[in-house]
């Protein structure tokens, strides 16, 4: 199956200059969104995860049908303010500024393994805190698998080391 038929391009959105991608019409897609799905699964079978984490929000769409299928339990990754209990922070570089990323500070065991799953990989700083808190846990990142991949911002270079999947690819576009 062809996924990125199902990927939206939005030009000048959230400002201009950006080409957003779109990952709603997957989601719309019943067929397509199982296909995701199940290479996003057969790609935590094989590299083997003791559990998933995904960043809000749309790491959540493709992240907790994936454990869902893979029968093991989802963290989630949430802006602060946003979990309930404890939790482990870690801060990261935008554009112009930082962000802060936190998980619940027990969602991830010493020795697990685990699999981070997204929507999109750009430059990458998003899925570097949450490999850093991981760590800090006592984790391991075993995978990591993007609907998308942003190839001409090279985020891919910061998981040298870890193996990934991205089911689609746009460069320069």
């Amino acid at each position: 199956m062809d996924i990125k038929q199902y990927i939206a391009s939005i030009p000048g959105f959230p400002k201009e200059g950006i080409m957003f991608r779109d990952v709603t019409p997957i989601l719309e897609n019943p067929e397509c969104f199982a296909y995701a799905t199940k290479q996003i699964s057969d790609f935590v079978k094989e590299v083997g995860a003791d559990v998933i984490v995904g960043p809000e929000s749309r790491g959540f769409w493709f992240g907790i049908p994936v454990a869902m299928e893979c029968k093991l339990p989802f963290a989630p990754v949430r802006k602060p303010g946003k979990l309930p209990r404890k939790t482990i922070s870690e801060s990261y570089a935008l554009e112009y500024g930082t962000d802060t990323l936190q998980m619940h500070y027990d969602a991830i065991k010493p020795g697990q393994k685990v699999v981070i799953v997204d929507d999109l990989l750009a430059t990458g700083g998003t899925v570097e805190a949450i490999v850093k808190m991981i760590t800090k846990m006592g984790g391991t990142v075993t995978g990591i698998a993007f609907v998308i991949e942003l190839d001409d911002l090279k985020g891919i270079e910061k998981f040298k080391g870890i193996k990934t999947l991205s089911l689609t690819h746009y460069e320069g576009e």
